[in-house]
C-alpha cells in the first residue's frame, strides 16, 4: 500500500508488476483500499510519466495479429487456444485500466470509481480464464499473444477524451459483439464452464463500455463537441479499416451507443 494513500501511485504500482498472480493480487488489494477510503487521487502526486510497456511476464511470447494460429475449438487444445486469447484480453484490460487511472487527472471522483472498479473486474476475468485454462491442462503464457490493446493505449496516452472513445468504444465494444457468437461455439462443443465463463464475462464488459461511453460524453460536453460526430471522425482517423460488423445492438445501446452511432459504424465498413 503506498504510504501517501496516493491512488496514481498505486494505479502506477499495479501496471509495473510483471507476473500475472502479483498484478492480479495488487489490483484487488488497491481496490478494496480504494473502496474503503485508503487510497484517494492526490493533487501533489508526480506528474505521470511518458507511457511505456507495461509489467508483463516473459512468456506469452508477442507477434503480430496475423501470425496468433486460428484453432478450432473441436479438440481441448483448441479450446484451450481460444480461453488463453480471452485471458490475454483480460490481463491487457487490467493495464488498461489502470492506466486511465494513473495517466489523465484531476478528474472527477466517479472517474477514478469506474476504472478502478473496471481494473477489479478484469483481474477477476483474468483469475477465472487462468483457472479454466488449468482444468484444460494449460497456463497463460502456453501460446502466443499480440499487443493491439496496449498500441491503442500508446496512441491515445495524450487525450482521455481519445481513450473514451478508441479503447472502451471501440476494441473492448467489439467484445459485446463477438462474444454470443463464441459463447454458442463453445456450448455447441460441449464445453458449459467456458461458455459460463464468457457470458459472466458479456454481462460486466457491457458496464465497462458504458463507463468509457459516460467519460467519453463527458469530455465531449466539456470541450463543445457533439459526439457521435466526434467519435465516427475518430474511428476514421485513427481505426484502420473501420469497425467491423454485425454489431450487437441491444449490448451496445446498453452501453451508452446510439442507433445513430450504431448507423454510422455500419456504414464505415
Amino acid at each position: 500500500m503506498p504510504e501517501t494513500g496516493d491512488l496514481h501511485a498505486a494505479a502506477a504500482r499495479c501496471i509495473a508488476a510483471c507476473e500475472p498472480a502479483e498484478k492480479v493480487r495488487l489490483t484487488r488489494e488497491m481496490a478494496a483500499a480504494f473502496r474503503k477510503g485508503a487510497l484517494a487521487p492526490r493533487a501533489d502526486s508526480p506528474a505521470p510519466e511518458a507511457i511505456g510497456e507495461p509489467g508483463r511476464p516473459a512468456r506469452p511470447r508477442l507477434v503480430m495479429p496475423r501470425d496468433v494460429p486460428q484453432r478450432g475449438l473441436g479438440s481441448v487444445e483448441g479450446r484451450a487456444a481460444f480461453l488463453h486469447a480471452i485471458a490475454h484480453i483480460e490481463f491487457n484490460a487490467i493495464n488498461l485500466a489502470w492506466d486511465a487511472v494513473y495517466r489523465f487527472r484531476a478528474m472527477p471522483d466517479g472517474y477514478y470509481a469506474d476504472w478502478v472498479g473496471v481494473a477489479d473486474d478484469e483481474a477477476r476475468h483474468f483469475e477465472l480464464l487462468s483457472a479454466r485454462l488449468g482444468e484444460l491442462g494449460f497456463a497463460y503464457g502456453d501460446f502466443d499473444a499480440h499487443n493491439g490493446l496496449w498500441e491503442m493505449a500508446v496512441k491515445t496516452a495524450d487525450s482521455c477524451l481519445r481513450r473514451m472513445a478508441l479503447v472502451p468504444r471501440v476494441l473492448e465494444a467489439r467484445g459485446l459483439d463477438v462474444t454470443p457468437g463464441m459463447i454458442h461455439r463453445l456450448r455447441s462443443n460441449g464445453d458449459e464452464a467456458s461458455a459460463a465463463i464468457l457470458e459472466l464475462i458479456l454481462r460486466e464488459e457491457v458496464a465497462h463500455v458504458a463507463a468509457g461511453s459516460r467519460w467519453y460524453h463527458w469530455h465531449c460536453e466539456r470541450e463543445g463537441l457533439a459526439p457521435g460526430r466526434e467519435f465516427i471522425r475518430l474511428v476514421r482517423e485513427v481505426v484502420r479499416g473501420g469497425v467491423r460488423g454485425p454489431f450487437n445492438r441491444p449490448a451496445r445501446l446498453a452501453a451508452g451507443f446510439d442507433e445513430n452511432e450504431i448507423a454510422q459504424l455500419e456504414s464505415l465498413e
